[in-house]
């Protein structure tokens, strides 16, 4: 849905953005990688206004963030 702006489940145009945000606590929409508000990475949703199927995304400028936090664990 992020590139296509389609919904993969429904192949509904209507699509909204919800972007992540980081607030007061660690509350929002986000990802901490660290121990303060400074390194939370925002986790943006795109939202299928006909069926309710969601996807989330993190932007690609801060998927190194996550890879080298101490946080991450490898599977």
């Amino acid at each position: 849905m992020k590139d296509t702006k389609i919904c993969p489940k429904c192949k509904s145009f209507d699509i909204v953005r919800i972007d992540g945000y980081s607030g007061a606590y660690g509350t929002g929409n986000n990802v901490m990688v660290g121990n303060s508000i400074f390194s939370a990475v925002n986790v943006n949703r795109y939202i299928c206004c006909n069926c309710g199927f969601t996807e989330e995304w993190i932007d690609e400028n801060d998927l190194e963030k996550i890879k080298n936090s101490k946080k991450a664990k490898r599977n």
